[in-house]
This record gives structure tokens, sequence and C-alpha cells, in this order.
């Protein structure tokens, strides 16, 4: 396998292959967005983050 393969698999590895859709206040999510820009982090960032802690933490 060239190097050039051995990138494209580990992109492959990566990619996110579902969605999470949900509902919330406006002014929430704003303010949500607003702070990740601050901190220099996105929304999605923290989100699958909090998903990961959350599923250590409480999974079987």
């Amino acid at each position: 396998m060239s190097k050039t393969d051995d990138k494209k698999e580990k992109k492959k590895a990566g990619k996110k292959n579902s969605q999470l859709i949900l509902r919330l206040d406006k002014a929430e999510r704003d303010e949500f967005i607003a702070l990740c820009k601050d901190m220099d982090t996105s929304a999605a960032r923290e989100i699958r983050g909090f998903i990961r802690e959350f599923v250590r933490r409480h999974g079987s």
C-alpha cells in the first residue's frame, strides 16, 4: 500500500457517518455558538466531546 492509499484509509476511518438532530431554544443555541467561537472551538467538537464523556461515565 502506498503512502497516499494509507492516508485515504485513515481519512475514511475517522469520517463521521451519522447525525444527531436536536431542537433547542434559539437564544441558548446562539449563546453556545458564541461561547465556542470565543474559546476557539466548534459546537460540534464540544458536543462530540460531551457525548464521549457521557458514554465513558455511564456506558457499560
